[in-house]
């Protein structure tokens, strides 16, 4: 598996406050040995974002990614109401 991170999703990261980027490091190590991991939350989405997606960073915040082949793209962090409102 190879995990990239897409512009968006860097530039979203810039604004996290440093709590946010400590817990997505955690969750990404997590993610990265288990994708599934119950404590992820992680589920297909639908509608606009069909074909992607999402995993729990922490309370309201969350991670949209989409595998392609062995790639795993990660588009965008960012929060529930600003992703899905």
């Amino acid at each position: 598996m190879i995990i990239i991170y897409h512009r968006n999703f860097e530039k979203n990261y810039k604004k996290l406050s440093s709590k946010g980027k400590n817990e997505l490091k955690e969750r990404l190590v997590l993610f990265a040995k288990d994708e599934f991991n119950p404590i992820l939350n992680n589920h297909a989405l639908k509608g606009k974002y069909l074909g992607y997606r999402s995993i729990n960073i922490s309370g309201d915040l969350r991670a949209l990614y989409k595998t392609e082949g062995n790639r795993i793209i990660f588009i965008s962090i960012n929060s529930h109401s600003n992703l899905y409102g």
